[in-house]
């Protein structure tokens, strides 16, 4: 077996692997952001009854996809408050 042929092998596993790693993080959170907008609307369903809406836009969604359940809390309450 040629050395340079294993070489080159062993780079693209690593090239692959590399690739399927950057891949998968835009895929986490774009399924973060749809989690985020959902924990929004279900959100604004139980605060009709309580007087209180939440925007879903750009911001809040990106706030409720990266900090997850802690996020829309933070969100009630500062809608809540101000």
């Amino acid at each position: 077996m040629d050395l340079n042929l294993a070489l080159y092998g062993l780079f693209g596993l690593a090239l692959l692997y590399l690739l399927i790693k950057l891949l998968k993080w835009p895929l986490k959170i774009l399924i973060n952001g749809v989690i985020g907008i959902v924990l929004l609307y279900c959100t604004n369903l139980l605060g009709t009854y309580f007087g209180f809406a939440i925007g879903i836009n750009w911001i809040t969604a990106l706030i409720a996809g990266f900090l997850g359940v802690p996020g829309v809390i933070f969100l009630v309450i500062f809608q809540l408050f101000l």
